[in-house]
């Protein structure tokens, strides 16, 4: 590897802000907010809106949509579609 090309790489610490759920990892984004780890070092905190840990597709945790609602809709948007108008 060349040196003094590449980003810092360190420890991280990443919050999901929807879940709680904080995790430590290695990344190149910093942050000005720390905060003390459970080995005791103090690291960068990120806070994330969504992580694996909330996201539905890991969790398997779907949210019911008003999907009647909407195919009713496409339905009668496009009706029509495709149909000659002679």
């Amino acid at each position: 590897m060349k040196t003094d090309i590449h980003p810092d790489y360190h420890p991280v610490l990443f919050r999901d802000l929807a879940s709680g759920k904080t995790i430590l990892t290695r990344s190149t984004a910093t942050s000005q907010k720390t905060e003390t780890w459970e080995d005791g070092n103090e690291y960068p905190i990120i806070e994330v809106e969504i992580s694996s840990e909330s996201h539905p597709f890991y969790t398997g945790k779907q949210r019911i949509m008003d999907s009647a609602g909407r195919v009713e809709r496409f339905n009668a948007r496009f009706k029509n579609f495709g149909k000659s108008n002679s």
